[in-house]
């Protein structure tokens, strides 16, 4: 116990002698200790070592800050080290000191539907006055990361992240100067900027809706319903860059997937027969471990399946959660624009059909499509709802099949029903030709006047509004006596009939239904109704009517004012009739 407080009395004022900053001359006799670990530590101090003990301890320091901004191990850390690999518990001034200073974080509350932020919640957002949508969003004023600064991409967000986080590998740029836009687009062509997707009728068709190919560095977002085909149709995207075409060689694609295992993708593939070996596969959900891999393979395009389920670990929140979400996007954003890699994300809806997250993430990304098609239907259509790029007026029309998504040929027949001529059973049909996008669409109404019926009116696929308007002008302006029945709208395959091209064609309908005079077969109805009884015309008339003539059929009820116009563009195969009002309508069709 003797020995044992005496040890204690040495070491105690050596430490003392240590952290004190002026030099003093202690004399201490030499003592064999031991303790084998101490003994490295506590060695005999001697004057001449004494008095440079305050210049050793702020090298030292200074050498401990190098070391931890620099990533490496500290030098007392690599002097504790033991033989077997572990460490013993030395004196760390960062484990006792407690009065870091920590970013303060600032809370705001962002509209999911439109994106406006407000300091404080309101029961309603004061931009689109939609209730309940405010979500509460934090954002640190101070990054975390060492060394890094402050990103709060598109418009602030979310905890402070280094901008180098997962981008270190990322070739540094100079000072950039402006440049001159006609140094900039001299030589270059449309066929060299875009990364095609031909030869065959999908690349066609999915390089059409994105504006004529895929534009590198671009950050695209697809978004539709659970089970729509999103996979699907990003595997099959990745297939054909990945094989190339005449104009670029085979050239490796990444497909990452948070959701599925890389067996679970590869069975995918081999059931729709894709075979490309240049097409490389990768689970994980740890974004800046995403692109290390993407960086080591250098993809002709990243495939991420999906933003929900990424994260970043220096993001405070889950994967799927706002926070995670905006930034894990807004580091792609710079991998993409940085590497000129384009990246495809896949991004889940809500339940009103919009892409989960704030509503930013949208305005965050170049391209945004979205896969429609009804639950119980084989038939998808691909929208383009946002494209920096391209037009937003195209549309793609595929089917689902065993082998993957196919498109199809002739969009019209999937909204059309066999008819007969001559047929009571038919009566209240009537063809539609309405506009979605740039391309044109036959899609058939149907009406049901059912006199004595205890439900006055139902429609379905067409807005409520509209139908009431409509069968208001026919009982005012036409004469007809229609308010003793009950009526019935739909429109067959479930398409939703929004622009008023359709009006003309819903009249036809109900009359029909009404008049039980079946509408002959070929006949199609293009035109609005005012109320007045008028027939007014709608914007692209030509192509209506070009589209009509190429399905096969022989006659086109149209507003009396283009009558003539569209004649002249000798259209031999089908009938150019004229309408000033409703009851010239009914003359022409139903007599």
């Amino acid at each position: 116990m003797k020995c044992f407080r005496c040890f204690y009395t040495r070491v105690h004022s050596h430490l003392l002698l240590r952290s004190s900053s002026s030099p003093v001359t202690v004399p201490v006799p030499p003592v064999r200790l031991r303790f084998r670990r101490l003994s490295s530590i506590f060695e005999p101090v001697s004057d001449q070592t004494v008095n440079s003990t305050s210049d050793e301890v702020t090298e030292r320091r200074r050498i401990a800050n190098d070391a931890s901004f620099s990533g490496e191990e500290k030098p007392e850390e690599k002097s504790r080290k033991s033989k077997s690999g572990g460490f013993t518990r030395g004196w760390d001034p960062g484990e006792v000191v407690m009065n870091k200073k920590k970013g303060k974080v600032k809370t705001s509350w962002v509209c999911e539907s439109c994106g406006h932020s407000e300091g404080q919640w309101w029961g309603s957002c004061r931009a689109c006055n939609k209730v309940g949508t405010m979500r509460r969003f934090s954002e640190a004023s101070e990054s975390r990361g060492s060394g890094g600064g402050n990103f709060s991409g598109g418009g602030g967000g979310g905890s402070g992240v280094s901008e180098s986080s997962g981008l270190s590998w990322l070739p540094e740029q100079g000072v950039v100067q402006p440049l001159k836009l006609s140094s900039v687009i001299d030589g270059i062509t449309q066929q060299q900027w875009r990364i095609s997707l031909r030869p065959g009728l999908f690349g066609n068709e999915v390089g059409r809706v994105l504006g004529g190919g895929l534009a590198p560095g671009s950050l695209i977002l697809i978004g539709g319903d659970p089970g729509i085909g999103k996979s699907t149709l990003l595997l099959q995207i990745a297939s054909i860059i990945a094989e190339g075409n005449d104009s670029a060689q085979p050239a490796p694609v990444l497909y990452v997937s948070g959701e599925e295992s890389v067996d679970q993708i590869g069975s995918r593939a081999d059931r729709m027969k894709i075979e490309t070996d240049e097409l490389y596969l990768f689970s994980s959900s740890d974004l800046q471990d995403i692109l290390r891999k993407a960086h080591r393979l250098s993809p002709r395009a990243l495939i991420i399946d999906s933003i929900q389920t990424v994260y970043l670990k220096e993001v405070t929140g889950s994967a799927g959660g706002l926070t995670q979400v905006k930034e894990c996007t807004s580091t792609l954003l710079r991998f993409a624009k940085k590497s000129n890699v384009p990246v495809f994300l896949v991004g889940h809806v809500t339940k009103a059909g919009d892409i989960a997250g704030p509503r930013v993430l949208e305005h965050i990304v170049d391209v945004v499509l979205y896969m429609e098609g009804e639950e119980h239907s084989a038939y998808r259509l691909l929208r383009s709802v946002k494209n920096r790029f391209g037009s937003t007026d195209e549309l793609g029309v595929f089917e689902m099949a065993q082998s993957g998504l196919e498109v199809v040929s002739n969009p019209s027949g999937i909204y059309l029903s066999q008819q007969n001529l001559d047929s009571d059973v038919l009566a209240g049909l009537a063809v539609a030709v309405v506009m979605d996008g740039s391309r044109s669409f036959l899609i058939e109404v149907q009406a049901l006047c059912a006199p004595g019926s205890t439900v006055s009116r139902h429609v379905n696929g067409v807005q409520a509004s509209r139908a009431d308007m409509i069968i208001a002008v026919l009982m005012k302006q036409a004469g007809l006596r229609i308010q003793e029945s009950g009526i019935f709208l739909n429109v067959a395959n479930g398409m939703a009939l929004s622009e008023t091209a359709g009006d003309l064609a819903i009249a036809a309908a109900i009359c029909s239904s009404f008049l039980e005079f079946p509408i002959p077969n070929g006949v199609a109805f293009i035109g609005e109704i005012g109320l007045g009884g008028e027939v007014r015309t709608v914007p692209r008339m030509e192509k209506r009517v070009s589209t009509v003539a190429k399905l096969g059929f022989t006659k086109c009820v149209v507003p009396k004012s283009v009558e003539k116009s569209l004649k002249a563009l000798d259209l031999k195969d089908v009938e150019i009739i004229g309408c000033k009002n409703l009851k010239d309508l009914i003359n022409a069709v139903f007599r």
